[in-house]
């Protein structure tokens, strides 16, 4: 059983239960985008683990399941998965930063020409 498999499963236990996304929201205060992407197995939409186990408990609590139940099926869902490994989470943090701070750099570039443009220092462009 995957992400996937398991969104699936709750899904399939709510609408047994002739409940909407609708109303597992509104009884859990759980985002419906979340909720969404928990049903949908979209790992990559949901906030850290202990949030998601969290939201686990209480949308099975109103949906009429066992809170531990589900848990335990999410935890043998999650550790099939495997982590990623160090190096790729460096990896991936250091492109961020790379990609940000050249951000910065051509917003600060694009600050500092239009300063000298606008204080008569450098001649405009669009004027001729």
């Amino acid at each position: 059983m995957d992400h996937v498999e398991f969104g699936k499963y709750l899904s399939q236990q709510r609408e047994l239960r002739g409940l909407s996304r609708d109303d597992v929201a509104r009884e859990t205060k759980i985002p419906p985008t979340l909720i969404a992407a928990l049903e949908a197995g979209q790992v990559e939409r949901l906030p850290s683990r202990i949030f998601v186990v969290n939201y686990i408990k209480a949308y099975a609590q109103v949906i009429g399941m066992s809170p531990e139940e589900a848990v335990l099926r999410y935890e043998e869902v999650d550790k099939a998965v495997p982590a990623p490994a160090p190096a790729q989470l460096e990896r991936e943090r250091r492109k961020r930063a790379y990609v940000g701070l050249s951000a910065l750099l051509v917003v600060v570039a694009l600050g500092v020409y239009l300063f000298l443009v606008l204080s008569g220092k450098l001649p405009s462009p669009f004027v001729r």
